[in-house]
């Protein structure tokens, strides 16, 4: 048996810029979107991240690059392409960890366990998310963008 495990990183500073604030796929209704060439969903990068780490293979940066050169700016696109790659993997578990003082991130945990389990083929009782404010340690906790750190375990199939 054979298991990797994947770290995934990205965080985005918020911008005026009238895009939605997008976390996994979750609409979180605040005044400002995050500033990228994307739609901005800092989760779905990080869990793209994640996955490139398991599968050797980078879908952000020059990939995402040109798929938003194309128009193509929904983050769970670029997951989707990374998971394409993870074919013979199962995913086991994912473990979430959100960094921002605003919004407050509780409100829509469920929601986004859903929508991560869907991409992912797995049950949202396998996907745990937690958010903190670092206690203002941080631009994140002082509230000028979104961290997230991700964890996924996964089993050769």
């Amino acid at each position: 048996m054979k298991i990797k495990t994947g770290l995934g990183q990205d965080s985005h500073a918020f911008e005026d810029n009238h895009k939605a604030l997008l976390l996994a796929g979750v609409n979180l209704k605040h005044a400002q979107g995050l500033r990228a060439n994307s739609d901005g969903d800092v989760l779905f990068h990080a869990l793209t991240n994640a996955v490139s780490s398991i599968t050797g293979v980078n879908i952000l940066g020059e990939i995402a690059d040109n798929l938003c050169q194309q128009g193509i700016t929904d983050s769970s696109e670029y997951l989707k392409l990374a998971l394409q790659d993870l074919q013979d993997w199962q995913v086991q578990h994912i473990a979430v960890s959100i960094e921002c003082l605003t919004p407050k991130i509780s409100p829509f945990i469920a929601d986004m366990k859903t929508n991560i389990a869907k991409l992912f083929n797995i049950s949202p009782n396998d996907v745990g998310i937690t958010a903190t404010t670092g206690e203002g340690l941080t631009a994140f906790g002082r509230g000028e963008g979104i961290q997230v750190l991700c964890i996924i375990s996964a089993l050769k199939v």
